[in-house]
Parts: structure tokens; sequence; C-alpha cells
């Protein structure tokens, strides 16, 4: 099963197998997840092409940095020994088809495809072993990214948050999979494509740190709450967008998130 959000209404649809929506009552994301088989249609059926909102605003977005040791060495950065973890604002979150906007003074902006861990449980201190029953689903992510600005700010000794957090820069989508229906979490493919040419792609394998581990390290330092999403790292390919542009982050299990940029 998987779960959308309607734009217009903003409530949950169910994904049917031709790709229409059929409403559901519940209007609470992270307990349609939890227990997608007691989700009631509500009758109404929705054309595929109907204009989706994210499934969630995430109460905190949590990235993993450089968690792919070639996309680290592209970038010049050395393969880290523990997660780099930062923050973006939940504000930047657009669903799938919304326009990423991308105004001329910023500068350079990249895309980076990634999982996303959507967390149906909090805590913390959690062991390794049992992070993954916190886990309430997955989508897809593209933690869009000002490169010039970021740089420019890190040369100031600023960290990465305002370069990651421009509104629209966190795209997510286009649906959320419950955990329980999910293929495993470990080995799955990630890619990105740019006006259908694909740029990235890696799978879960690839990682420095399993989702588990990512878990079990962020719940040592801060208590982990429902409706946190992880975004998980992205693969090596990262490139720079243009207006005109569409960029589309594709996960298996999942589907295609595809977003059109335009200037502003």
């Amino acid at each position: 099963m998987k779960i959308a959000r309607i734009r217009a209404s903003g409530k949950l649809a169910t994904v049917n197998a031709d790709r229409t929506f059929s409403e559901i009552s519940e209007t609470d994301l992270l307990a349609a997840l939890k227990s997608p088989d007691s989700r009631t249609p509500t009758g109404t059926v929705l054309p595929a092409e109907t204009p989706l909102a994210p499934p969630l605003i995430p109460t905190r977005i949590l990235c993993i940095g450089r968690n792919y040791a070639a996309h680290a060495e592209e970038l010049g950065n050395a393969v880290p020994d523990e997660p780099v973890v930062f923050l973006k604002a939940s504000s930047c979150a657009i669903g799938h088809g919304e326009a990423i906007v991308a105004p001329t003074w910023i500068g350079q902006v990249d895309y980076e495809g990634e999982l996303l861990v959507i967390l149906g449980a909090g805590g913390a201190d959690v062991p390794e072993s049992e992070a993954m029953n916190l886990v309430a689903g997955y989508t897809c992510f593209n933690d869009v990214t000002a490169r010039a600005k970021s740089k420019s700010l890190q040369g100031k000794g600023h960290p990465w948050f305002l370069a990651k957090s421009r509104d629209t820069f966190g795209p997510l989508g286009p649906w959320a999979v419950p955990a329980e229906t999910f293929p495993d979490p470990a080995s799955i493919r990630v890619s990105l494509s740019v006006n259908g040419e694909v740029k990235q792609t890696g799978t879960t394998a690839q990682m420095l740190n399993s989702i588990p581990a990512l878990i079990a390290f962020l719940s040592k330092w801060i208590a982990l709450l429902p409706g946190d999403v992880i975004a998980t790292g992205t693969p090596p390919g990262v490139g720079s967008l243009q207006p005109g542009d569409t960029v589309a982050v594709t996960v298996d299990g999942i589907g295609t998130l595809e977003n059109p940029v335009v200037g502003g």
C-alpha cells in the first residue's frame, strides 16, 4: 500500500494499481502507516493527475551528510568516521509536481536524491537492535542545496542550515510506503534524473551508516520524536539545476518524485 496526500483537500488517499487515488477517512499519516490495512476508503476516487502535497510536514528534517563515500569524495571532502548531521527547516517541504524555486541571487543550486525514513515513534538512547521499531514508513526526498551559498557560509563559519532550508528546497513524496510493506531498506536503489537523463544512482547497501545505526546514533544525542524524518544521504553524481529543468528522484519500492525548477 502507498499513501498520498491530496493537495486541494489535505486528505490522505491510498494509491491504486492504476495510480488513481482513493481518499481515506484517516487524516493522520503516521496512524495510516502503522495500520495500513485498517484504512477505509470514503468512496471518492480521484484521477492519477490529481495534484499531491507532501505526505507529511515533518516534525524535524534530520539529514545525514556524506553517507556515501563516493559522494564525499566527489566534493573533495574526507570520508567521515561517524554520521555528519544537519537540519533542514520543515517549511522547505513541497510535494510531487510542485516547483523548486531557484532565485538568481542564490547562485548554484544542486540536486541530491535520497531515501527518506519516516519515524512513527520516538525515543532516546535507542539500541541499534531495536531502532527499526521506530520506523513507520519511507518516501523519496530531494535535498536541494544552494551550493554556492553553502560554500560561502561555511567560509564564514556558518552551518549548512540556511543553504539547505530555502523555501521549496525539500521536495518529498510522491507518497509514503508503510514500513511493513516496504522491501529490505538495507538494499534499495536510489536514482535521480534531470530532464530524463540519469545523473545519480546507488543503493542503500553503499551507505557508510545503515538506517538502524543512524537512528541509534541520533537518539544518543537527541530524543527522537514521532514525525521526525531522516534523510539518509545521497549517492554520487550530484550536480546543478537550472530554471526549466525537471528533476526526478526514484526509489525502488516507492516510485518517482518529480519537480520542475523555476527562477524567482
